[in-house]
């Protein structure tokens, strides 16, 4: 069974993310855990942050930092 993908990603505030899956799933993923180094370390920039898109499959922004969908699904809370 294929898991579900990320058709829409809300940022918010305090650095989750609200995931829409095509399934009809809501979820929310803490990023918190990924922001440091200096490629994540970027996402601390809120601005930076906000700019995060669905690619049809998972998350992406800008420069390239990614999620991977396993743990986008598997690692976030139902909202």
């Amino acid at each position: 069974m294929l898991r579900p993908t990320v058709v829409k990603v809300i940022p918010q505030n305090d650095f989750n993310l609200v995931l829409k899956f095509d399934n009809g799933e809501e979820k929310i993923f803490d990023v918190k855990p990924y922001i440091k180094g200096t490629w994540f370390g970027k996402l601390n920039d809120k601005s930076y942050f906000s700019a995060v898109k669905s690619n049809g499959f998972n998350i992406e922004w800008p420069d390239g930092q990614d999620i991977c969908p396993d743990d986008l699904y598997f690692n976030s809370v139902n909202k």
